[in-house]
């Protein structure tokens, strides 16, 4: 994503509450979306994108955004990007939720926590960026544990990967919108476009297994509502609160949603972690450490830092 500008002064503590409290959300998704069964991963995309765009509708309402919202409409570049980040966060969302629906949400944790790793390696690829030696040893720490979880755990980690790689590309594709598109305007595109596949999902769900908004008990109803929400909530503390803290708080944040994602696996849904996987697993935590270090290096020395932020979603 595109660095945030400075924090103004007074505004850190605040910011960084902002920030925190969508990182506490995204760590707890796990929790609200299991509480989703019976529907499946596919009706759930489907209403999450409808409900986002109804949500975005009346937030730009309430905030009287539509001018704002109106000019980005008008401009050809910003709407074609829009629906590239669409494209890409749709296959983020999917990704995800059928791997917290099924008994996946230790794979969904590494996908966010490989995700800054990732986003390093596109900036080298995509941006002809120069990384110093110490991002070069995350990298190839971080290639090493995935390496050992296939060897050792017998199966590829396409959900973490997947997830990583679509953040990444979907930051890249951020970078190229900038700062002209707020985050309101932004959810709010990138939900139109993916509504003919919703339209679509929920047709294929109606004609096979059938539609479960209304028919699994009002509290599920009101939960799977509740999705427009749960998207956009977070999302919009993440704007308030990077605009009001440096990048290196930021980045240090973003790793509290995957912790607890993690914690979620192994320890409420007793997920299987096996020494390959905790293996797997420390190398990509010593590697999230170098690449720490490294950026709180290279940020009190003032120096470019090759680094992004993930929004987990």
């Amino acid at each position: 994503m595109t660095p945030p500008p400075a924090a103004p002064t007074g505004g850190t503590t605040r910011g960084a509450l902002y920030a925190l409290g969508a990182y506490l959300l995204w760590g707890v998704l796990p929790i609200y979306f299991l509480q989703l069964k019976p529907t499946g991963a596919f009706e759930v995309v489907a209403w999450r994108i409808v409900f986002a765009f109804v949500f975005c509708l009346l937030l730009l309402t309430v905030l009287r955004a539509w001018p704002a919202f109106l000019r980005i409409v008008r401009q050809p570049r910003l709407m074609g990007l829009t629906a590239l980040a669409g494209v890409l966060i749709y296959v983020n969302w999917q990704t995800y939720l059928y791997g917290a629906l099924n008994e996946h949400v230790i794979e969904t944790s590494l996908g966010y926590f490989i995700n800054p790793i990732v986003t390093v390696l596109l900036g080298v690829i995509v941006l002809r960026e120069r990384l110093r030696v110490l991002p070069w040893v995350a990298v190839g720490i971080a290639v090493l544990a995935v390496v050992i979880i296939v060897v050792g755990y017998g199966s590829f980690p396409w959900i973490a990967l997947t997830l990583a790689f679509s953040f990444g590309v979907y930051g890249l594709v951020k970078k190229q919108i900038g700062p002209s598109v707020d985050a309101v305007s932004g959810l709010t595109l990138e939900s139109f476009w993916l509504l003919p596949v919703a339209g679509i999902q929920l047709a294929v769900v109606a004609s096979t297994t059938g539609i479960t908004l209304g028919t699994a008990g009002p509290v599920h109803t009101i939960l799977l509502l509740l999705a427009g929400a749960v998207t956009a909530v977070p999302l919009l503390l993440f704007a308030s609160g990077a605009r009001r803290v440096p990048l290196t708080v930021i980045g240090l944040l973003q790793f509290i949603a995957p912790i607890l994602q993690f914690i979620i696996g192994v320890w409420v849904l007793h997920e299987p972690m096996t020494t390959e996987r905790w293996i797997g697993f420390g190398l990509v935590w010593v590697a999230l450490v170098v690449l720490s270090v490294d950026s709180l290096v290279a940020a009190r020395r003032h120096r470019p830092v090759v680094e992004d932020v993930a929004e987990p979603v």
